[in-house]
C-alpha cells in the first residue's frame, strides 16, 4: 500500500536572479509528523517554507498537496493556504484589530463561519495558548511572546492540516522563547502536522519526529533527531552541530 503524503516537494529549485537559493529539493510530509528544518543562515530554510506556503514561486519543480500540484491560481492558493497555515517570525497580526478580532477574521472571511462559531473557535484556541485573558487587547499592548502565541491561535482557528513555523522564536526576547516553545510542544502532542524552521537545537532534538539539515540550498541530511544529533552522516551536519551545540 502506498503512503499518503499531505505535502510532497519534487525537484524544487528557487533562484533570485543568478543566486540559486534552493537546489532540487525533494521531501514529503506524512500526517502527524513534526519536521524541524535546521541549518546556517542563508541555507534556504525560510525560502523553502515560503515556497511551500506559495509566498514565493519556485523557479522549477513542484509542490503537491495530497498528490495534486498546487497551481499559482489565486483561488486554489487561498484554498490551499486555509489548510496549510503559517506562523511568521514577525507575527503578522493586524494592528488595528483586537486579539479576538485577529482570531476571528480568517474564519469569518475565508471559512464563512457564523459569528458565534468563529467566536467559540477563537476562545478555544486562545485558551489553548494561554491568551484568553487578553481577548480585548491590541497587538501594541502585548509582548513579543504574547503576540506570537496569538499568531499561533489565529493559525489554529483555521483548523489547518499542516502548520508551518518560520523561526517563530527568533524575534523574541530570550525570556519569552520558552513560553512559545512550550505551546509548540503541546501542539506536537496533539498530533498536528508541523514543519518548523528553527535555530532552537534542543527543541528540534526533543520534539521533532524528523530533522532536516539544509546546507547551501540542498537537503544535506534528513533523519530522526536521535540519529542526526548523535551520529550525523554528513560532515557538514557534524560541523554545524558541533558549532551550534557547543554554543
Amino acid at each position: 500500500m502506498s503512503r499518503e503524503y499531505i505535502i510532497s516537494i519534487e525537484e524544487l529549485s528557487k533562484s533570485f536572479g543568478n543566486h540559486e537559493v534552493l537546489r532540487k529539493i525533494d521531501f514529503s510530509v506524512e500526517r502527524g509528523e513534526v519536521i524541524c528544518i535546521v541549518g546556517s543562515s542563508g541555507s534556504g530554510k525560510s525560502t523553502l517554507l515560503r515556497c511551500i506556503n506559495r509566498l514565493e514561486h519556485q523557479t522549477s519543480g513542484k509542490v503537491l498537496y495530497h498528490g495534486r500540484e498546487v497551481r499559482d491560481v489565486q483561488k486554489e492558493v487561498n484554498e490551499y493556504r486555509s489548510k496549510v497555515g503559517m506562523v511568521f517570525q514577525s507575527f503578522n497580526l493586524f494592528n488595528n484589530m483586537s486579539v479576538l478580532q485577529n482570531c476571528m477574521a480568517g474564519t469569518r472571511k475565508v471559512l464563512h463561519l457564523s459569528r458565534q462559531e468563529a467566536f467559540a473557535r477563537a476562545i478555544e484556541h486562545l485558551k489553548q495558548v494561554g491568551m484568553a485573558p487578553f481577548i480585548n487587547a491590541y497587538p501594541s499592548q502585548l509582548s513579543g511572546g504574547q503576540k506570537q502565541r496569538v499568531a499561533i491561535a489565529r493559525a489554529l482557528c483555521m483548523n489547518p492540516e499542516v502548520l508551518l513555523f518560520d523561526e517563530p522564536t527568533s524575534a523574541l526576547d530570550p525570556e519569552m522563547v520558552g513560553d512559545v516553545l512550550n505551546v509548540m510542544k503541546e501542539l506536537a502532542l496533539t498530533g498536528l502536522t508541523m514543519i518548523i524552521v528553527t535555530h532552537e537545537m534542543g527543541f528540534a532534538r526533543d520534539v521533532s519526529t524528523r530533522t532536516i539539515f539544509m546546507d547551501k540550498g540542498y537537503i544535506a541530511e534528513d533523519d530522526t533527531p536521535a540519529r542526526l544529533f548523535t551520529n550525523p552522516k554528513n560532515p557538514r551536519t557534524r560541523e554545524f552541530l558541533s558549532r551550534f551545540m557547543a554554543g
